[in-house]
């Protein structure tokens, strides 16, 4: 499963976007603000592609959406919300948008979560993070692929064992915070 979230609507107080499944429609987000530096619960997570596991929150104390390897960031999930400070860098989602906030958003997760813990039974999912337009004067040119060639990266790059290390010390840490 392919998630595209598209940052739209940026001010300094926060990022509002759009989430895509696989190419369709499905709520919009909001994040912190985009920053050139991160300041600790104030900054969206960078552009990029990241895979997602559904695991145990223990803040939250259920099942949630978790983004992992994302580049100086923890613990970031998707969960429901409708501001900035609702979130300390996470993704919120939505069924509308307004200037720095979403609305109906417990309707819009219990949506979004089901199809993600389906989807997480039987394949792996991605969400690539991009400015709106795509083009981002700071973004890497590395970054400048489309979701399914990151897939395919990220796909091959568990396959090389330095790569799976990486990955067992990311689950194995996914298990501490279930206990």
């Amino acid at each position: 499963m392919e998630l595209q979230l598209v940052r739209t609507d940026l001010t300094s107080k926060s990022s509002v976007g759009t989430l895509s499944i696989d190419g369709r429609f499905e709520c919009f987000t909001l994040e912190d603000a985009v920053r050139p530096v991160k300041i600790k619960g104030l900054t969206a997570i960078p552009y990029g592609a990241y895979e997602i596991v559904v695991s145990w929150s223990q803040r939250f104390r259920r099942r949630l959406p978790l983004l992992l390897a994302v580049p100086n960031f923890d613990g970031i999930r998707i969960h429901a919300g409708n501001t900035d400070a609702d979130t300390d860098g996470c993704i919120l989602v939505g069924l509308t948008k307004s200037v720095d906030a979403i609305g109906k958003s417990r309707l819009a997760f219990d949506a979004l979560f089901a199809k993600l813990e389906a989807a997480s039974a039987r394949e792996k999912i991605f969400i690539a993070v991009e400015p709106a337009g795509g083009n981002d004067p700071a973004r890497p040119p590395a970054l400048a692929r489309s979701t399914s060639s990151l897939r395919r990266a990220l796909t091959s790059a568990t396959r090389n064992p330095a790569s799976k290390a990486l990955s067992a010390a990311g689950r194995t840490s996914i298990r501490r915070q279930a206990r």
